[in-house]
């Protein structure tokens, strides 16, 4: 059955997950301190990472960041935050998190969510590559460069912009983008803007030309500014 990391300083939410999740035959780990969840996460193979925003010792912003850009760790990692503005948010994305849950939170909905994200870990990435303009994505190694300089994709905006590539110079409608990304796991309504920001901010943000473009009423794009 599935390996669960809890990285969560609250006795209570611990306990509560435990006695809903190990009588369905999970296998979980748990960390009072992000220091002590990097370490279990740094020797053990976890199927997903509940990480709580609000640590001691290491916040689970930096613990994330940790796991992705240090251990390059790919773990799918929902965050448990009180915080629910779309500022923090995008923070919780941008250090590489997959999804976000905010409390107090129902031990049915965190399970389904769960599930929707080790299925989406466990779809195998195309073998190929794929070029739009001067960006190109390497599915096979997940890896998008753009003018020679490696580009910091969470592993949703990842999905994101591939999806958008493929479909170049396509406009990708807002429900088609959030079915190929999420399947039928579709979370809150502002998650794709939200993702969106951060994908702009790796792919456009740094250079000249914008490549992401908006179709009000419609989706989304990508093109190469060269032959528009």
């Amino acid at each position: 059955m599935y390996k669960i990391l809890i990285v969560e300083d609250n006795p209570d939410i611990v306990a509560n997950v435990y006695a809903f999740f190990e009588p369905k035959g999970f296998e979980l780990d748990n960390a009072h301190n992000g220091f002590s969840g990097l370490a279990l996460a740094s020797n053990n193979r976890y199927d997903v990472i509940l990480l709580d925003v609000m640590l001691p010792g290491m916040d689970g912003i930096k613990l994330c960041k940790a796991l992705r850009e240090e251990l390059h760790d790919k773990t799918p990692v929902l965050m448990l935050t009180a915080r629910d503005t779309i500022r923090d948010k995008v923070v919780g994305f941008d250090s590489g998190a997959d999804d976000y849950l905010v409390k107090p939170f129902s031990l049915v909905e965190l399970e389904s969510r769960i599930k929707a994200l080790i299925r989406r870990h466990q779809d195998e990435y195309f073998e190929h590559s794929i070029a739009v303009g001067d960006v190109t994505l390497s599915a096979s190694e997940h890896r998008v460069m753009r003018e020679g300089k490696i580009l910091k994709l969470t592993p949703t905006g990842f999905k994101i912009l591939k999806t958008l590539m493929n479909a170049s110079p396509r406009v990708v409608s807002k429900h088609e983008l959030e079915e190929k990304v999420w399947g039928a796991d579709i979370p809150s309504s502002d998650a794709l803007r939200t993702h969106m920001h951060s994908v702009r901010a790796q792919v456009d943000k740094p250079f000249t030309k914008p490549m992401i473009m908006t179709v009000p009423s419609v989706g989304y794009q990508i093109i190469d500014p060269d032959k528009v």
